[in-house]
């Protein structure tokens, strides 16, 4: 199952009475390969769980960020010190005891799992709420290659009173990229996040149901080079602008999952059945879902990752996207890495699967009448346990591999298509208070001449959404309430007509 381990460095000294004395810690994070210091993330808590967050480092609700050398001041006591840094190293645990020293130096270690850059995989997320001032350490001690920071959302927006920079995209550290001019459109329908605009899109006087999103969705995309992002699959607006044909990406590993708990709810979006989908894997379990019927309608739509650092708890990169490149990494290729469904999206586990030699987003084409297998062949590291690896085909579970079955044999086995479909491999691991995953993007099945699998079911899945949402907007203004209807209506045709051309159950 890869690497699992965890480095217990302890740091004693005489104890005292917690009082007002502070020692100086002189806190150092290196690698067993380099005596070089090494960017990371710190939680560090009190006898009671509190966190404690030193002024002198880049601190965010319950953790700190530095550069891996640096000194604070900590009151006398008992402290639990956590050392993270992306998903790519083990997690170093500890303890401090300040007592009355004037100097206490603390060294820790954290080691390299494995390194997906050499395997050419590169992280990255989408949802960034950092200071852009903030970001190029975040990066680092996150190991994070990719990352647009959101500068405007809704009515905020910090180029109001600056003017535009020169450069959008940095780059720096030969292969880290960040851009300045992401942004999001969240209202009542949910949230898009707009990439490769030049300028923000006029939304800051937007009400919750008007101008409908659809119209700056539209705006967007007269300029060339627009990514937009469904940033959850559960909000109201999705089957509205699925059928619209101007997204790009859609996350299944989102804000709702954080590191240390889970959003259990659907906030304003459509609601799960409890029953089916109950805590706390629940939610997540329901985003996948609403994906896969995605995907059985026919639409090719890769997944993505974002964390919403900067709002949410999560540190950055916490959610991430995998894209694999055969040449070198910028910019622009990783988002087209991205667009060709090249990837996969976790939150812990690195998950690296092929099918007969080709990654995600690879479409297979074989003969009406005939049969094809597929070899599976899969490569995971993780530092937690992992509950179980799913083979998922056309939406269903098609196998299920146990831990113990992945120990001991290491394999995924083979799949079988007599028609057209898709499938994905995802691994959950066995972490109770939040929801932690991988999954690889969907691999694509076409059995015939350009034939794509288009299932009746999840066509009227979409088709009753749509439904439920065009009676759930009320505006005041008989105009503004016709023009919002007017999108609802157009997306129950697209959805009428995809009931009526499909192919599939």
């Amino acid at each position: 199952m890869g690497t699992s381990r965890t480095i217990l460095a302890i740091f004693l000294v005489a104890i005292v009475p917690t009082g007002s004395f502070a020692a100086k810690v002189h806190l150092v994070v290196t690698q067993p390969t380099s005596p070089d210091p090494l960017s990371c993330r710190v939680y560090l808590v009190d006898r009671e769980g509190k966190a404690v967050l030193p002024t002198a480092f880049l601190s965010w609700r319950d953790h700190f960020v530095f550069a891996g050398d640096g000194q604070f001041d900590l009151p006398a006591g008992d402290y639990g010190i956590t050392i993270e840094r992306g998903p790519e190293f083990t997690r170093t645990t500890g303890a401090l005891r300040i007592g009355q020293e004037q100097l206490v130096k603390a060294k820790f270690e954290i080691h390299r799992i494995v390194n997906l850059a050499d395997e050419g995989w590169w992280s990255g997320e989408i949802h960034v709420h950092r200071s852009p001032s903030d970001i190029e350490l975040l990066m680092r001690a996150e190991d994070l290659h990719i990352a647009p920071v959101i500068t405007w959302w809704n009515s905020n927006d910090i180029w109001r009173n600056h003017a535009f920079p020169t450069k959008l995209t940095v780059g720096f550290d030969s292969n880290r990229f960040y851009n300045l001019m992401a942004g999001e459109d969240e209202r009542a329908g949910g949230a898009l996040l707009y990439f490769g605009l030049q300028r923000p899109l006029p939304i800051a006087n937007a009400g919750a149901e008007y101008p409908p999103s659809l119209q700056f969705l539209a705006l967007a995309r007269r300029q060339p080079g627009t990514w937009v992002d469904i940033e959850k699959p559960f909000w109201y607006d999705v089957p509205v602008w699925l059928a619209s044909g101007m997204v790009d990406s859609i996350e299944i590993a989102n804000n709702h999952m954080m590191h240390s708990q889970v959003m259990d709810g659907e906030a304003w979006g459509r609601e799960r059945d409890r029953r089916r989908f109950p805590p706390s894997n629940g939610n997540g379990l329901w985003t996948q879902e609403i994906y896969y019927q995605i995907l059985n309608c026919g639409l090719r739509i890769p997944p993505s990752a974002g964390s919403a650092s900067g709002v949410l708890t999560n540190p950055l990169g916490y959610n991430r996207a995998y894209v694999h490149l055969d040449g070198a990494l910028s910019y622009d290729a990783w988002w087209n890495g991205l667009r060709a469904g090249c990837v996969f999206v976790t939150n812990g586990p690195l998950l690296r699967v092929s099918a007969d030699s080709q990654w995600p987003g690879h479409v297979f084409k074989g003969r009406s009448g005939e049969t094809m297998t597929l070899d599976l062949d899969a490569s995971l590291d993780s530092r937690d346990p992992i509950a179980r690896i799913d083979v998922v085909k056309n939406g269903a579970i098609e196998r299920t591999i146990s831990r113990s079955e992945w120990i001991r044999a290491h394999s995924l086995g083979q799949i079988s298509f007599s028609e057209s479909g898709w499938f994905l491999v995802r691994v959950i691991s066995d972490v109770p208070e939040t929801f932690r995953f991988a999954s690889t993007a969907p691999f694509y099945v076409e059995m015939g001449e350009g034939r794509r699998r288009q299932s009746r079911s999840s066509a009227q899945f979409f088709l009753g959404w749509v439904r439920e949402r065009s009676s759930r907007i009320h505006l005041a203004d008989p105009t503004q309430q016709a023009e919002a209807l007017r999108c609802q209506a157009d997306a129950e045709r697209f959805w009428e007509r995809k009931v009526q051309d499909s192919n599939a159950d």
